[in-house]
């Protein structure tokens, strides 16, 4: 078996001296990728961060709308009937009216 010397030029102790580190990059560099870009990822983290928000903001919108209906139907509830409550629901659904009555049914502003 040959004897390497360090004074020498030969491949096999130069390899096993980039070689070493060389894996230690590449392995901190595929990790470093992945926990920046991966599924589970800090940029994922940020997007799911700012889709929950919104969903948030969403839902706090549906309630509202949720309770303005919940308050309708309990004013049209047989146990407490609101007679002006029936009345506009009468005049927008069948369309009756009065003599010399003139109906006029704005769409709410959307904003």
């Amino acid at each position: 078996m040959r004897k390497y010397d360090s004074y020498s030029d030969s491949n096999p102790p130069f390899l096993r001296r980039v070689i070493g580190p060389m894996f230690v990059v590449a392995a901190i560099f595929y990790l470093g990728f992945h926990a920046l870009s991966g599924e589970r990822g800090l940029f994922a983290l940020f997007t799911e961060t700012r889709r929950l928000e919104s969903l948030q903001a969403e839902l706090a919108e549906v309630k509202t709308k949720r309770e303005a209906m919940d308050h309708k139907v309990k004013l049209l509830s047989d146990n407490s009937l609101d007679l002006d409550m029936l009345d506009e629901q009468v005049r927008r659904v069948l369309g009756k009216t009065g003599k010399n009555e003139v109906v006029y049914f704005l769409k709410p502003n959307k904003e």
